[in-house]
This record gives C-alpha cells, sequence and structure tokens, in this order.
C-alpha cells in the first residue's frame, strides 16, 4: 500500500495546474515514502484534462480521475477519498490558498502524535476579502453551536485523515456530505497544523455566494433538525399570544365594544391556528426523528477494544487483560 495519497478536486483549473505542480511535487518528493497524487475532474470544461495529461507523462505519480459531469466539490473530493490508496490521504484544493507545502508538516504531526486527523487550521485569513472572513466567522459560530465544539474553527477540507477515517467514511450513507462537519463527528483523536491563508494563484474562485450558501444549508440540513423544530417553537409562541388574544376577545365583548358575531369568530380562528401550529411543530419532530434515522450514522464508533487488543491500562507497562482485581 502506497503512503501517502493526495486528492485534489479539480473544475476548470487549468491555469493554476502548473504552478500547483511546480510546489506540490517537490515537497512530495522530499519525503521519501511512496505516494500518489490523485487528480479528479470535476467535468471541467476547459483544457484542465489536457494540462493533467501532459504533466502525467513525466510526473508517474499523478493520477487522473474524471467524472462524467459537474458534480460539486464535496462530490468530487469523494470520489478521491474513495479511490485513494494510501495509508494516509491528504485532500487540497488546487487554488494554492493551501500551501502544499503543510503537507508534509501534517504527515509529520499524524506520526509522531499517533492521530488519525490532522487539520489545516486557517490562522490568518487577510487574503480574503472582509465579507468572506465575516461570513466563515459566522458559518463555523453557528456549526459549532448545532453540531459541537469538536468542529475545529476556520478549518476547511484541508486536513489529512488515516485509511481508518477512509473506510468509516465509506461505510456511511450519506448522500450530500460536508466533510468538514462530518469527519470532526466521527470522533478520531487530531490535532491541528496552522498556515496563513494565501491568495488564489490563477483562475477564479469556485466558491461564489450562491454555493457559499448551498454549502451553509447542507451544513444545517444534515447536522441539525433544527430547521424542523422552529415550527414547534413558532407553535408554541403563536399559540400562547392566541390564548391572550382570545382573553382580550372576551374582555371586549363583556364591555359591549363588539359587534355581533366577531367574538366567536375572533375566538374560533385564533384557536384552530394555534392548534394546528402546534400540531404541525409535533408532526415536524417525528419527521426530525425520521430524519435522522433514515440518515443510519452509528451513535458511536469503538477506538478500542481489550477483547480484540491489548491496551495500555492505567499501571503503567500492564496490559489490560493483566490486571488482577
Amino acid at each position: 500500500m502506497l503512503v501517502l495519497s493526495v486528492v485534489i478536486p479539480m473544475y476548470n483549473e487549468a491555469a493554476v495546474i502548473p504552478a500547483l505542480i511546480a510546489r506540490l511535487r517537490p515537497v512530495l518528493d522530499a519525503l521519501g515514502v511512496d505516494y500518489e497524487v490523485v487528480a479528479v475532474d470535476d467535468g471541467s470544461r476547459d483544457d484542465t484534462v489536457a494540462v493533467l495529461l501532459t504533466h502525467a507523462r513525466d510526473w508517474p505519480q499523478l493520477r487522473l480521475v474524471r467524472l462524467r459531469r459537474n458534480s460539486g466539490h464535496q462530490a468530487a473530493l469523494t470520489a478521491g477519498l474513495y479511490r485513494a490508496r494510501g495509508q494516509w490521504v491528504v485532500s487540497l484544493d488546487a487554488d494554492l490558498q493551501d500551501p502544499p507545502e503543510a503537507v508534509a508538516e501534517m504527515l509529520r504531526v499524524a506520526r509522531s502524535q499517533g492521530v488519525d486527523v490532522v487539520y489545516g487550521v486557517r490562522a490568518d485569513r487577510s487574503s480574503d476579502t472582509v465579507f468572506k472572513r465575516r461570513t466563515a466567522q459566522l458559518y463555523y459560530r453557528l456549526m459549532r453551536r448545532l453540531v459541537g465544539a469538536e468542529v475545529p474553527a476556520q478549518a476547511g477540507d484541508f486536513r489529512l485523515v488515516s485509511r481508518e477515517v477512509v473506510e468509516t467514511l465509506r461505510q456511511l450513507p450519506e448522500r450530500t456530505p460536508v466533510y468538514r462537519l462530518l469527519v470532526p463527528a466521527l470522533g478520531f483523536a487530531s490535532a491541528e497544523v496552522r498556515y496563513v491563508r494565501e491568495t488564489r494563484a490563477a483562475g477564479e474562485t469556485k466558491y461564489p455566494l450562491p454555493r457559499m450558501i448551498a454549502l451553509a444549508w447542507d451544513s444545517v440540513a444534515n447536522f441539525s433538525a433544527a430547521p424542523l423544530r422552529l415550527a414547534t417553537w413558532l407553535g408554541a409562541v403563536s399559540f400562547l399570544a392566541c390564548l391572550g388574544l382570545v382573553g382580550f376577545g372576551v374582555v371586549a365583548y363583556l364591555r359591549g365594544l363588539t359587534i355581533p358575531g366577531w367574538t366567536s369568530t375572533f375566538v374560533a380562528v385564533l384557536l384552530l391556528g394555534g392548534v394546528q401550529l402546534v400540531c404541525l411543530g409535533l408532526l415536524g419532530e417525528y419527521v426530525g426523528r425520521i430524519y435522522a434515522t433514515v440518515q443510519g450514522r452509528p451513535m458511536y464508533h469503538v477506538g478500542a477494544d481489550s477483547a480484540d487488543t491489548e491496551l495500555a491500562s492505567p499501571i503503567a507497562g500492564t496490559p489490560v487483560g493483566s490486571v488482577r482485581g
């Protein structure tokens, strides 16, 4: 098995490929390990494929995986992860905003610390626009609130994972995976490598505002039933408001401030509206549970079992199976 695979999703990246290879190949050659680079063409309409094939003649470690049509960044990343053969797999964007030089540090940290995941964390995003920095901060704050504090702030899709993580991801029935949330949710031991985010080397961004919004919605919809539960809270608030308005209607009727038939119609509409909203909220709760069940995510992942392997016990140097009561 190869030691390292580098997965790079590409869509219309012909302009940046020469610069990418000029920086990435020396880094990987210097590692002194067997590696491969899996370039996934996501239905590009420019010369991305031709440029990759040209460089592959002189770089045998470069593989090309072509998708039949443009399926999106996360789909292309999935195709690369599933076809990668390395013991460690790094996902890297082609735009050089995430420096290839950090790959060597990621591999070193994973081996030295014995972790399964190493996140590339953006320590400085000054190269991004103010709007993108602010929306990114809002996104990660929202995701940490919905998914949990284990989601690293300012960590995108630049990460290194072990073969065990890849095989676990393959078993999940995710239709629209968002790996920046899915990988932390698995709970594997992790570490971070911080880097300065650079400007795009060439070409145009593949994440304009519509795609950023779509990613945010997929993140919320995949990992939380909060939108469904919103109906429950709106129903409860509306029902309480309806009760207050019913009291107002009764008082107005007793004081003779209404016309005949107004009070009964007013009260009936409010009560029916409040009950309908509460029932809709309850229905949303059950749909949310069905949604979670259909996703089929396991409730937990066993890292180790003393029945299968000998684990280090609190008594230094003594296997768990050897501890006597």
